[in-house]
């Protein structure tokens, strides 16, 4: 039977495989660090220790900011220079070491001896925060103020992720409608609360070539000089900055005779063939471009679109490197629009007409010479297709203005909704009402929320609103006959109204729809509407409900405000981002990712409609159609007794206002009337 090992010899082989192990790694870590340290203190008894030092020691420039491994040791190195040499160093950090550990010697593990891996840090892909991501977002879903998470606790994750941002990149001919699709996707993009802007290839070129556009309402929050910017375009078009003039000026179609300093913007500076016309309109597409990727880049831009023919394969290529090369995390999204019907094109080349191009110009010349530019452009123009699809490239082709829709490859939430909403268009002549419901019981206690009756006096407001919409109604019928019967093309010297190209379909078919919420307040307002069912198709919608109070549904504002204080202040001093405590309580926030879907269908409707609702819901609708700032959403004015008339047009809207006149039972019409703040604070 074999002899029974003392146990402190096993405490001496333990010590001794740990001292060893320790050693080794120590010369073998030495020469893999990734920057130089101050060596330990070597023993310095015999030359061979001084050859040992040196070994360890062995100077080499760094590479790309790491030590090269040390130089190998020969054969009689090594058999002269033993661990045992540098290990008095060592030996009394290691004995301390030992005698502080509880762990029995003999089953303390032996530490390898292998060289540690060197740590590589994987490229941040898609974060634009401290902590480096290697994988895709598990959802896209992107809606702010409701996509929350520890990363983003205000739900804004395009502020701190690159790659949620979006390069929105508009291609086709002139008068296919590129501007009126960009005014009116970054309306709804900046409703549902992305910080969106559009930039425009066609205000830089005129800036360039002497005229002046006017400054865009938002131009301070710009990260670039707007000035510094034209300055520089202008230079490089012209040789010298742009003049400023208190009326755009460009291309005189009146006369024969040359006018300076102007550059010349006919039809001959949108040839293909004019290669010097061609790199001044690729540099200043690229210096446009530059400006957008700032704003998403260096400022707080979530959604940029690029105004521009962009009608070439080259031209497009050209923008993807651009974007690429500034951070390849950004999205690409290419949107085309393309005119098929006659009638539609004629509408837009005539609203282009009274554009700045041709302001104030003989309508038959400008006619003329846009149809030159357009023809300029036909001959080289390369529609998205083989090659977008060849290289992996989303976009969306919008065909006749939404009649028709071809997508490809769109990725994420956002892509997806943008694809959604530009299929709602439409330019068919309709009128939008939009009025609060009528006095109820709860308002003239001044308490939020609940599901009170009508007054005697509300159940009025809805019969006299019944009989003005139906006089109206009328009116609008006459008014639309009398421009069918007026219309000319090209348009007649100072008239530069646009007409609408489903103008000449039959207007008598027209529906009337009436939506109100599943309220009773709102219900009872439409009662006269409801009895004439041959003539109004009313329908009750839950999604139009009044904003969730929560917890203080039932109570008045003052009651809130001595029972708690804290809430009332959070609603005070942020309205827009507050929620309301309590099972189902709703923020502002909330209204607008609820009446999405129905702001889409407003938009896709072709007839008439009234909505009879409540303040929240009317404020968020009121600032989708009227392009409302953010900040103003949830403090627009919106008092019981108003009426509002929104009429969608190809270069915008016409909006009319009118006050219940409770003597005279009627409605009065409240000229140049524009929506403004309240200055109730508690409203």
């Amino acid at each position: 039977m074999p002899s029974r090992v003392p146990l402190d010899d096993h405490a001496d082989l333990g010590r001794n495989q740990t001292k060893q192990s320790a050693l080794a790694k120590y010369a073998m870590s030495h020469c893999m660090q990734p920057a130089p340290t101050p060596p330990l203190p070597i023993p310095t008894s015999s030359s061979a220790d001084h050859e040992n030092a040196g070994l360890l020691s062995a100077s080499y420039p760094p590479i790309h900011g790491e030590l090269p491994p040390a130089a190998l040791p020969s054969q009689s190195q090594v058999t002269t220079a033993t661990l045992n040499d540098i290990s008095a160093s060592l030996h009394s950090h290691q004995h301390d070491h030992a005698d502080a550990s509880d762990t029995p010697p003999n089953l303390r593990s032996v530490v390898s001896t292998a060289p540690s891996s060197p740590r590589i840090y994987p490229k941040r892909n898609n974060s634009a925060s401290t902590t480096p991501r290697v994988r895709a977002h598990a959802t896209s879903l992107n809606v702010p103020g409701m996509t929350r998470s520890r990363a983003s606790p205000d739900g804004r994750i395009p502020d701190r992720d690159v790659a949620a941002k979006m390069v929105i990149v508009m291609v086709g001919l002139p008068a296919r409608g590129k501007s009126y699709i960009t005014k009116k996707l970054q309306r709804y993009l900046a409703w549902m609360q992305h910080n969106s802007r559009i930039f425009n290839v066609g205000n830089r070129r005129r800036i360039a070539a002497g005229v002046a556009p006017p400054k865009p309402a938002d131009a301070q929050d710009s990260v670039c000089d707007m000035n510094l910017s034209s300055a520089a375009a202008s230079i490089l078009l012209n040789g010298h900055p742009a003049t400023q003039a208190a009326e755009p000026t460009s291309l005189d179609l009146n006369s024969d005779e040359p006018k300076e300093p102007v550059m010349d913007q006919s039809a001959q500076f949108f040839d293909p063939n004019n290669e010097a016309a061609s790199k001044i309109r690729e540099q200043v597409a690229l210096e446009t471009l530059d400006e957008l990727l700032d704003y998403l880049l260096l400022g707080k831009g979530s959604v940029g679109i690029l105004d521009a023919t962009n009608s070439t394969i080259h031209r497009r290529q050209l923008l993807v490197d651009r974007v690429k090369a500034r951070d390849d995390r950004l999205g690409i999204l290419f949107i085309e629009s393309i005119c098929r019907d006659k009638n539609l094109l004629e509408a837009n080349m005539r609203l282009k007409l009274s554009g700045p191009d041709y302001k104030d110009k003989d309508p038959v010349q400008s006619l003329e010479d846009f149809k030159k530019r357009v023809a300029a452009y036909e001959s080289a123009y390369e529609p998205l297709g083989e090659y977008e699809e060849e290289h992996d490239i989303p976009y969306i082709q919008l065909i006749d203005v939404g009649r028709k829709v071809i997508q490809h490859r769109l990725r994420g939430f956002l892509s997806g909704g943008i694809s959604s909403y530009l299929t709602t268009f439409n330019l068919a002549p309709r009128q939008i009402w939009l009025t609060r419901h009528g006095q109820s019981i709860d308002n003239c206690l001044g308490k939020i929320g609940g599901d009170s009756d009508l007054t005697e006096q509300g159940r009025q407001y809805g019969r006299v609103l019944y009989e003005f919409i139906t006089q109206k109604r009328k009116e609008w019928l006459i008014e639309q006959k009398d421009k069918v019967a007026q219309s000319s093309f090209p348009p007649q010297p100072g008239d530069h109204t646009p007409p609408y190209p489903e103008l000449f379909q039959e207007l008598d078919e027209k529906n009337f729809c009436v939506w109100t919420s599943m309220l009773k307040r709102s219900v009872q307002t439409a009662d006269a509407f409801e009895e004439d069912d041959e003539n109004y198709d009313v329908k009750n919608w839950e999604m139009l409900n009044e904003l969730n109070a929560g917890l203080f549904e039932g109570m008045t504002y003052e009651q809130i405000a001595r029972d708690y204080p804290r809430e009332y202040e959070k609603r005070a001093k942020d309205k827009l981002h507050y929620v309301y405590p309590g099972v189902g309580g709703e923020g502002y926030l909330q209204v607008i990712a609820r009446l999405r879907d129905m702001v889409r269908e407003i938009e896709r409707l072709t007839d008439h409609i009234l909505i009879i609702g409540h303040r929240s819901v009317c404020r968020v609708l009121m600032s989708y159609f009227m392009d409302m700032e953010r900040e103003d959403i949830a403090d627009v004015d919106l008092p019981l007794g108003m009426l509002y008339a929104i009429e969608p047009k190809p270069y915008g809207y016409d909006f009319h206002a009118y006050r219940y006149n409770e003597e005279k039972q009627t409605f009065d019409t409240l000229p140049n009337y524009r929506p403004r703040r309240t200055v109730d604070r508690s409203a």
